[in-house]
């Protein structure tokens, strides 16, 4: 038999800090002190001296997880009660499957949203691959204007719990993020909602926000192979999104400092989704850079016809580092700040200074 699953009996020897959803913790394993990750509305509140059950997995591997455990299981809430209405599970017949109230399940009050919805009505939807465009492409549209209302659909392709990510606790602590819907087995976002399709609906009709912004949790899932990544729904998203009549607006993968070749400029996960996966067009947003970085992008294109399925749109994206500072974000994708990854960051601000071009002309707000 192959176990799938590594875990250990620990001692919490100290709480780190504490907000109502997630603890972040030190145990004593072995006579060894890690981090560890307690989710309070799965497995109760945790105290010191607390005897606990962790999920040791990734460490093992030594996967991206900021090297923590997450407690499973903690023996001083031996009983929890359910609470609350919904009946939707998430994590499905799993060891901890969880129970969440669904946007568009009868019991909810925005059940009839659903039930009346005719179209997203050209509703500006920006999809990306990795978590660590959310706060560069919100702080762009921001810095533009401070007004614009901006709205955040997690996926399940990363992290499954939205409370993992610190990069929206922040936006919404600077009031830069309105709300948040958490999608498939992904959970707790301001609405729960089933699938992708749902999650539009809810974003447009139920938070009415100007902008939505999708995009998986923190980590992603990549094997080196053409198809074998989970940033692979990017297409199945334009698709949705074209569907239900919204306008999507494409964020590609741009990088000339990334040390493997296949995501040196577009990335080839963004190639694979937008010649193969995506079925329907989007406008994909290009920083405009220096010609030698430009043609690379552009025989990139060329060479898979990209440009015949979807718009091309060049735009300046040199507003973001402005927007970042002036937020006081510091930002990082696969560790590398601005200063060590510029294309990436201007791909995001380049996509701010599109949408709100898009939005003026428009006459949303």
């Amino acid at each position: 038999m192959v176990n799938l699953l590594s875990y250990r009996k620990a001692r919490v020897v100290e709480i780190e800090k504490e907000e109502q959803n997630i603890s972040w913790v030190k145990v004593e394993t072995d006579k060894n002190i890690s981090k560890a990750i307690n989710y309070n509305d799965i497995t109760g509140t945790i105290n010191v001296d607390d005897v606990v059950i962790v999920n040791t997995t990734a460490v093992e591997l030594s996967l991206g997880t900021g090297g923590f455990h997450f407690v499973i299981h903690n023996y001083s809430n031996e009983y929890k009660k359910l609470e609350g209405k919904g009946h939707i599970m998430k994590l499905r017949y799993t060891p901890l499957q969880i129970k969440c109230l669904a946007a568009e399940e009868e019991d909810s009050k925005y059940f009839q949203f659903f039930k009346n919805f005719t179209s997203l009505d050209n509703h500006i939807c920006i999809i990306g691959t990795l978590h660590s465009m959310l706060a560069p492409i919100v702080s762009s549209l921001k810095w533009f204007d401070k007004n614009i209302n901006v709205n955040y659909i997690m996926t399940d392709g990363g992290s499954l719990p939205l409370h993992f990510s610190n990069t929206v606790r922040t936006l919404k602590e600077k009031k830069l993020l309105n709300n948040t819907i958490s999608i498939g087995h992904a959970f707790g976002g301001d609405l729960e909602c089933t699938n992708i399709y749902t999650g539009l609906i809810a974003a447009k009709e139920i938070l009415k926000g100007n902008v939505t912004v999708i995009t998986m949790g923190p980590g992603i899932v990549g094997t080196g192979t053409k198809y074998g990544f989970s940033g692979i729904e990017q297409g199945q998203i334009v698709d949705a999104v074209n569907t239900l009549g919204g306008n999507p607006i494409i964020v590609p993968r741009i990088s000339f400092k990334d040390p493997r070749e296949r995501h040196i400029g577009i990335s080839h996960h963004t190639r694979t989704v937008l010649s193969e996966i995506a079925q329907t067009a989007g406008k994909v947003i290009i920083p405009t850079l220096e010609e030698d970085k430009l043609n690379i992008i552009k025989k990139q294109i060329q060479k898979l016809k990209i440009h015949k399925k979807h718009q091309i749109i060049y735009e300046k994206g040199d507003n973001i580092i402005d927007a970042m500072n002036h937020f006081n974000l510091k930002v990082t994708t696969m560790g590398r700040n601005y200063e060590k990854d510029k294309e990436f960051f201007l791909t995001l601000g380049a996509v701010g200074s599109y949408v709100i071009k898009e939005l003026n002309r428009g006459g949303i707000y």
